[in-house]
């Protein structure tokens, strides 16, 4: 029998952490542990209030899950008809499988990839993110955390201080920039000429300005857009395949909103076939969220995994940035 345990830990941020609909100075991330005496394994779940996702209602969720014979799953397969019987949120459910897989691996001699079948994680460049602040703070900003070490950066943005923003990044970092609403804005044409606005500034692609749920206005934007669209809420653990080829030109896939490594797969390599363009992203993690997530980062043409970067003390360590590249052990 298998012994499942999940504990809470309080990562205090070096900053305050500022998107368009949220400000956090901390979080509360959750670490699934399985052991059978002699192998053990991990998994982070990182829990995401844009999708209700709470710590507290986490752990009785995973109680639940103990409770209908979590301790007693002997197979992978086992552990998909629990999770599917019981839907726990996303992030519980990536912790979960993640801790099982990582637990497999370690009994069988196995890399993450090789179970996976993907090629073995190799250095890759990570995006940084400047978080939504008063633009005057930008320099300061980006002098103090040494950000002129990555090869891009992302510009959390909102409506209200939107092109200041980009405006004051782009005097004080040299290199190209992702624009990332977080769902801010609504109407597309108004978007269109924010885009207008962004034309002197060297800008790769535009991260889910409007919300989910403005499928039709997405449809709209892709045709008249001059920038690349990507997906970020607009894709969890099953998206309409169909409906995200209409309306996006890539995807920022997560971890935790895919659920798990198989899913996460599988919309990356869905993406590549359908000829959309493929990124993998990350919540506010520690390393071993990042390093779970750089298992399937040879699936993905770029990486925007910095969260660990901004945790004032990792407990893991298990990944390494040096000069903008990441490295794991």
């Amino acid at each position: 029998m298998l012994n499942w345990h999940i504990e809470a830990l309080a990562l205090e941020l070096k900053y305050t952490w500022k998107i368009s609909r949220n400000a956090s100075a901390g979080k509360i991330n959750l670490f699934v542990r399985v052991t059978d005496g002699q192998h053990t394994g991990i998994g982070e779940a990182a829990p995401n209030i844009r999708y209700n996702e709470i710590p507290q209602n986490l752990i009785l969720q995973f109680g639940k899950l103990v409770a209908a014979g979590l301790n007693n799953v002997q197979t992978l397969e086992e552990l998909f008809y629990l999770l599917e019987s019981h839907k726990p949120a996303n992030a519980l459910r990536f912790a979960v499988e993640s801790a099982y897989v990582h637990f497999i691996c370690q009994r069988g001699n196995l890399t993450v990839p090789e179970f996976l079948g993907v090629p073995q994680p190799q250095p890759m460049a990570t995006t940084y993110s400047v978080p939504i602040m008063e633009p005057g703070n930008v320099a300061e900003f980006i002098q103090e955390n040494e950000l002129s070490r990555f090869q891009a950066l992302k510009v959390k943005v909102d409506q209200e201080t939107c092109l200041e923003l980009v405006q004051e990044v782009s005097r004080n970092f040299s290199g190209p920039l992702l624009i990332d609403a977080n769902e801010a804005w609504t109407d597309p044409e108004t978007l269109l000429n924010f885009f207008e606005n962004l034309k002197p500034y060297n800008i790769l692609f535009i991260e889910q300005p409007m919300p989910a749920t403005e499928t039709e206005g997405y449809v709209y934007l892709k045709k008249k857009s001059p920038y690349d669209i990507y997906a970020d809420e607009s894709v969890l653990d099953d998206p309409d395949w169909d409906a995200l080829q209409q309306q996006f030109h890539g995807v920022n896939m997560k971890l935790m909103k895919a659920g798990g490594y198989l899913r996460g797969k599988f919309i990356l390599e869905e993406a590549r076939r359908r000829g959309m363009k493929t990124m993998i992203g990350c919540m506010i993690e520690t390393s071993l969220g990042i390093w779970s997530a750089m298992q399937l980062s040879g699936l993905a043409q770029t990486a925007d995994l910095d969260g660990f970067l901004i945790i004032r003390e990792d407990p893991f360590k298990i990944v390494r940035e040096e000069n903008g590249v990441l490295h794991v052990g």
